[in-house]
This record gives structure tokens, C-alpha cells and sequence, in this order.
């Protein structure tokens, strides 16, 4: 069995198809899972994606709703 490789903010931004900011924003106030490793954020894509469809991205307001 391979071992699912690390990735990178910018690697799950293409993934979802979202900007990097929206990486950071959720890291910080939506739990993405998330793993510090040194000064880098590193992901296991199965795990954003079981964060979608568990706890989903779609609650964050949109722009004008602030």
C-alpha cells in the first residue's frame, strides 16, 4: 500500500479550486485539517476532503454578507 503523500496550501487550493487565502482563512477559523511542519502547512488530500463533505466549506459567507 503507497502511503498518500503530503501537499501543499497551494496543491489543495487547486484541488477545491478555491484562492490560497481561503486555505489560510479555514485553517484558522474552520478546523481545516491541517499540519504544521516547520514554518509550512502540509495536508493529506483525503482528509480536506472528508472536511468538505463533513463540515463544508459552503457555510463561509460571501464577501458583501460581512
Amino acid at each position: 500500500m503507497k502511503a498518500e503523500p503530503w501537499v501543499s496550501v497551494e496543491d489543495v487550493a487547486k484541488h477545491l479550486g478555491v484562492a490560497k487565502d481561503s486555505v489560510y482563512r479555514w485553517i484558522e477559523s474552520r478546523s481545516l485539517p491541517a499540519h504544521r511542519i516547520g514554518r509550512l502547512w502540509k495536508f493529506k488530500l483525503s482528509e480536506v476532503d472528508e472536511w468538505v463533505r463533513t463540515e463544508g466549506a459552503a457555510d463561509e459567507p460571501a464577501k458583501g454578507d460581512r
